[in-house]
């Protein structure tokens, strides 16, 4: 096995953290965009598709990254990945309608999805196991800066020049990162593996995902189920119930359904898809939560939400330096989730106007999450066959990234149902005027103070909903017996 020098892993790294920095910072610039863009182009009916379209494509694109990069090698991969992104990204910056946005950054997600699941998968091609943490440290830190600087920086940009500018900001970054990688990873052998594709595998995959995120993200618009999301939701059961039967006879499957017997595999996935979904949650129902309750400002609510954003990172970087350490995770992964449920519920019962308490409950929050990061990815890499590192990292991305599309559409559905309830018989309603309300809260009198006691009773319930699954992801891991870190 070939042995890389410290100057070697510097390099490759560096390549890989401007990668992941390109793919994070894009997904929190353009949110704070929208209202520019359904202003310039007077249309909002496909304004949430700007965002959900993207995060769509993006996990779809996930595990076949994966795939072809276990069999074609990163290098090539990744270079297809950041050209289809910065060709897209000029798309983007000279639509002349929303659909025309739309469909680019549809398209653009397509590109996305490779830049952080292959840089992820690269990272166990060249660190072993036992060193994996300290690193994957480094690329949660490279999400925190992005998460931060991202609305700061998209606001600058929006206010200052034009909503335009956050999608021509990807050229020069994309460019840089494109070709730091290629020569960083041209020391990576190229496994020259010929086999056939598996086309039936991959097309039943994508429709079922397809139908399936697209009903989650509508119920997440609409509030309610609709005979559409039904209709969906019932093709994905069928399409991944054929996925199964067509992957058992595959030579070369799409998705090895041998991986479900790895035992720290089936119960990494399901781990990583309670924390992403905590986390996006949390990054979206707290100011929410802050601007209809205490009529706060966007960068009010920016400022509080800023804890949060730091403490993942810190989380991931503290956990990863002691599993480097030690040699063990899993009573990392348990202490951190510990915690991470702690500090939801926390967060439930704090009054949201006790503006230090609920920072600090945030705070303990995103370090109980981010503890989870490089843990439970470092005990799948550390399990699974090498063959496999490629699709089983982008499989962990893939459930990351579905736990955030669900659990966010599920628990904003749940909250609309709450308002409803809770607000008296005689105030109840409707659904698109409780959503008006969300972006634009009623101004001071009674009706304003009862939306307020609704508001919190929902959000309280809201929280202590997200804290619950927690439990599930304790009594996984307390059942999974620990393995030895490799060295090589």
């Amino acid at each position: 096995m070939h042995q890389y020098t410290e100057k070697q892993i510097r390099s490759i790294i560096t390549g890989l953290i401007l990668s992941i920095f390109l793919g994070a910072l894009d997904q929190t610039i353009v949110s704070i965009a929208l209202p520019n863009i359904s202003h310039e182009f007077a249309d909002v009916k496909w304004l949430s598709w700007v965002i959900s379209g993207y995060l769509l494509t993006s996990t779809l694109a996930t595990p076949l990254y994966g795939k072809l990069s276990d069999l074609y090698g990163r290098r090539h991969l990744l270079t297809w990945s950041i050209s289809i992104f910065l060709v897209t990204s000029v798309g983007c910056a000279l639509s002349q309608s929303m659909l025309m946005l739309v469909v680019f950054r549809l398209i653009q997600g397509l590109g996305g999805g490779g830049l952080i699941s292959i840089a992820q998968a690269t990272v166990a091609d060249v660190i072993a196991p036992r060193e994996r943490g300290r690193y994957q440290g480094y690329i949660s830190g490279m999400y925190a800066i992005a998460s931060v600087i991202g609305p700061l920086f998209g606001g600058v940009l929006t206010h200052s020049l034009s909503w335009r500018y956050i999608f021509w900001i990807n050229i020069p970054i994309g460019l840089v990162a494109l070709v730091i990688s290629r020569r960083a990873l041209k020391i990576l052998p190229i496994p020259h593996i010929k086999k056939d594709l598996d086309w039936p595998g991959i097309i039943l995959l994508t429709v079922s995902l397809l139908c399936l995120l697209t009903a989650f993200t509508l119920l997440g618009q609409h509030g309610h189920i609709t005979q559409t999301m039904l209709v969906l939701l019932g093709s994905s059961v069928i399409g991944f119930v054929l996925f199964v039967f067509a992957e058992q006879r595959a030579v070369e499957p799409v998705i090895p359904l041998t991986l479900l017997d790895v035992r720290e595999f089936s119960v990494g996935i399901r781990v990583l898809f309670v924390a992403f979904m905590q986390i996006l949650t949390l990054t979206i129902m707290v100011p929410l939560e802050l601007r209809m309750v205490n009529a706060m400002t966007a960068s009010d609510t920016a400022w509080r939400l800023l804890p949060l954003s730091l403490s993942v990172p810190c989380g991931a970087f503290v956990c990863g330096q002691i599993m480097t350490r030690s040699g063990h995770y899993k009573m990392i992964q348990l202490v951190s989730q510990v915690v991470a449920f702690m500090g939801m519920v926390a967060v439930a019962w704090i009054p949201s106007h006790y503006t230090f308490p609920l920072c600090v409950a945030l705070f303990v929050s995103g370090v109980g999450i981010g503890g989870q990061f490089p843990t439970t990815l470092v005990a799948i890499q550390n399990a699974v066959p090498k063959h496999t590192i490629g699709i089983a990292t982008a499989t962990t991305a893939l459930f990351r990234s579905m736990g955030a599309t669900i659990g966010v559409a599920v628990l904003s559905s749940v909250l609309l149902a709450l308002l409803q309830y809770y607000l008296p018989v005689g105030q109840k309603m409707g659904i698109d005027v409780i959503k008006q309300l969300m972006v634009l809260p009623l101004d001071s009198g009674s009706a304003r103070e009862v939306f307020e006691i609704a508001s919190k009773e929902a959000f309280r319930w809201v929280y202590m909903l997200l804290a619950l699954p927690t439990i599930m992801s304790i009594y996984l891991v307390i059942n999974t017996k620990e393995q030895v870190l490799k060295t090589h």
